[in-house]
């Protein structure tokens, strides 16, 4: 019988320590028949289960051009091979053709529904577009911290405002350009990271959606969904495309960290005091307090420093190891499932806010070029 086991519960070293040739499959979508898969390699021992793409696919419910999917999915198989895993499978709809370089297993989904459905939904709610990533996260929390932690944020946003918004699935992947540092980290690319969700913007305007808000876990995609929504605004002037840092950054949330945050500057940073929080709150059976290890030796300036709200005036991107041995860049030891209650709390009403701002700036801005 062969076991399955999800890839993005591991911490790094897990990952480093993993057998290179146990077969690792990324599903376009989910479904499929574990049985069927582990048929289809050999019934091996083991089979890693990669985080699934959600959408862009043909018949996902949002597609985008195949050329920019493939690019992706190139791209995150590398990753795995350059890390010398020698079975890596890209899992595909039966049927559906995409271009990329690595090994395909084609099959029909058990529950072949598209991912997305806005078919019904109401063209004036702001879609919520939440994207994590798949990336080291220290000693001691999983590969998909940034994923679990913008998905709850952005899920509590949705319910909150009900008939405001409707939210996409979380996208697990997104841009690490310290990819080698550490076992387990995932890279899509820049430039791929920015075309594919460029496209998927497109695709929403082509649906009638206007009011678009990307939402980043990860503070690698940040720079990248800024040109992105740049790059939006030029294509469809008559939509509202927005992004913004992470989460808690607003006078609000940024004081929510400081009331609570036992920390001092640099506490705060990657598998950190707010991190490891707000996981111990979402999933403490994947948070291991055992091997946390604080590391804040960041090498630090005036104008250059690491903490969550960076208000460094300079930008750079040195290697990670000139400043942590473990990933981790700040305080995780202090972290506690209250705070990470409290401060989850404060990152939805954070976006909560930003929703209402979106729905003022699109229709104020349609107004005025009314008159006109």
């Amino acid at each position: 019988m062969t076991d399955h086991f999800l890839f993005e519960n591991l911490t790094w070293p897990e990952v480093a320590a993993l057998d290179r040739d146990i077969p690792i499959v990324l599903p376009l979508g989910a479904g499929y028949d574990k049985m069927e898969v582990a048929g289809s390699l050999g019934a091996p021992a083991r089979v890693a289960w990669l985080p699934a793409i959600p959408y862009g696919w043909q018949g996902s419910g949002l597609e985008v051009p195949p050329e920019i999917l493939s690019a992706c999915v190139s791209n995150l198989v590398k990753c795995l091979v350059e890390d010398g895993f020698r079975q890596v499978y890209v899992v595909l709809p039966d049927g559906y053709t995409l271009p990329f370089e690595g090994s395909k297993i084609r099959l029909q989904a058990i529950e072949p529904q598209a991912a997305v459905t806005l078919e019904s939904i109401d063209r004036d709610r702001v879609i919520l577009v939440p994207i994590g990533h798949t990336e080291q996260h220290a000693l001691h929390l999983p590969l998909n911290v940034d994923t679990l932690c913008i998905h709850a944020v952005i899920e509590g946003t949705a319910d909150a405002a009900p008939d405001k918004t409707v939210c996409l699935p979380v996208f697990p992947y997104g841009v690490s350009t310290h990819r080698n540092s550490f076992a387990g980290t995932f890279n899509m690319g820049g430039r791929a990271f920015e075309d594919f969700f460029l496209a998927v913007v497109d695709a929403l305007n082509a649906k009638g959606f206007q009011q678009i808000y990307l939402n980043s876990g990860h503070g690698g995609n940040v720079s990248f969904l800024v040109n992105v929504v740049k790059y939006s605004g030029e294509r469809h002037p008559g939509g509202f495309c927005a992004t913004t840092w992470l989460y808690l950054n607003g006078p609000e949330g940024a004081a929510s960290l400081e009331n609570l945050r036992e920390s001092k500057i640099g506490g705060m940073g990657h598998a950190c005091e707010l991190e490891t929080s707000l996981m111990l709150h979402l999933r403490p059976d994947l948070v291991h307090m055992e091997r946390v290890v604080d590391e804040v030796d960041f090498i630090s300036s005036l104008s250059y420093y690491m903490d969550w709200n960076e208000t460094g005036t300079l930008v750079a991107n040195p290697p990670w190891k000139d400043d942590t041995l473990t990933g981790a860049y700040g305080a995780g030891s202090v972290a506690t499932a209250e705070k990470g209650a409290a401060w989850l709390q404060a990152a939805i009403l954070e976006k909560v806010g930003h929703v209402d701002e979106i729905i003022y700036q699109h229709s104020t801005r349609m107004g005025k070029r009314m008159q006109t």
